[in-house]
């Protein structure tokens, strides 16, 4: 009797252990959290301007650019967003804008997140969420210790966003950290400017950039339709930049340079007659090499006579370019 008393007693400690672990379980869930939970940086741009808030470029401007460089414009290559958490878990939830696929870019680059977390001056990846279509939903990281900790999400390279959130423990905080106080370096190219062909977002060089220099880098990348177009440059110029870089050569042929480089340098010298522009030589393709060297030959005899101030312009020649 005696015996069976204590089995039974034993038995009942047991399931109310069973049914505190059960609720524990329950009640440390993943809670998702939206814009107002995280900082998006990579634009200079306020979300009431813009069509989407993952756009590049402001809803003004759809009638003024080229019809690709309106549609190329939805990806949001170079937007980032940032935030604090004690979370010891990082989710996300995704929703992407036409589910691109190519046959010769990773789907992770296109249309994946990668996760980067501060660690002292530095920023260490994590990992990357795979996209699977156009609604998404991935666990980053998990079992880490609760603490706070920075970090930063780089989105999609070639595929648009309609709707991102943010997903940690239910019994964790997230906040906004604080806005950087540096000037953004504004980046105007191509493909490779854009992002093709990183296999995860992280690796697109003007995000390669923003991390070792710790700045935010805004990225108007238009894969084929980098061609220095004054609408372009009349966003560029309401930035108030540390520097622009133009990297559109390999998109334009030497006609091209001659009528769109001396206005792109005027508008944005119109505003800013002091911010340095730097200007990236073509890495040579041999289809079009006469072409490349005769546009370098006149970007120089440009910055040498008074067709262009060359006060704060600067030229990168291909050898300095290449790594």
């Amino acid at each position: 009797m005696y015996k069976s008393r204590s089995i039974f007693i034993l038995l009942v400690i047991l399931f109310s252990f069973s049914l505190q672990d059960n609720a524990a379980q329950q009640v440390h869930t993943v809670k998702f959290y939206g814009k107002e939970f995280f900082i998006l940086e990579g634009t200079a741009i306020p979300d009431s301007l813009k069509e989407n808030r993952y756009d590049r470029l402001p809803l003004s401007y759809k009638e003024h650019v080229r019809p690709p460089v309106w549609n190329l414009s939805k990806s949001s290559a170079g937007l980032s967003i940032r935030f604090i958490t004690n979370s010891s878990s990082i989710n996300v939830k995704w929703e992407v804008l036409n589910d691109v696929k190519m046959n010769h870019m990773a789907e992770t680059g296109i249309k994946g997140i990668d996760l980067y977390c501060r660690s002292g001056k530095n920023w260490q990846y994590v990992n990357t969420a795979r996209p699977t279509g156009k609604l998404n939903e991935y666990s980053l990281v998990e079992n880490m210790p609760v603490e706070d900790r920075e970090f930063k999400m780089y989105l999609p390279l070639y595929d648009g966003l309609l709707n991102l959130a943010v997903g940690v423990d239910s019994r964790s905080d997230i906040r906004k950290p604080a806005k950087s106080i540096q000037k953004p370096i504004v980046f105007y190219g191509t493909s490779i400017t854009q992002g093709g062909c990183a296999s995860r977002p992280g690796m697109v060089y003007s995000n390669i950039i923003s991390r070792k220099l710790d700045v935010d880098c805004i990225n108007y990348g238009f894969s084929g339709n980098g061609r220095m177009e004054a609408p372009v440059a009349e966003v560029m110029a309401g930035i108030d930049a540390s520097f622009y870089v133009i990297d559109c050569v390999p998109n334009m042929s030497a006609e091209e340079i001659h009528n769109n480089m001396i206005p792109l340098v005027d508008i944005l010298r119109e505003k800013n007659p002091v911010i340095p522009i730097v200007f990236v030589e073509s890495i040579y393709f041999q289809s079009k090499l006469a072409s490349r060297k005769t546009c370098n030959r006149f970007v120089w005899s440009a910055m040498k006579s008074d067709i262009i101030p060359v006060n704060f312009l600067f030229f990168r020649t291909q050898a300095i370019t290449i790594g």
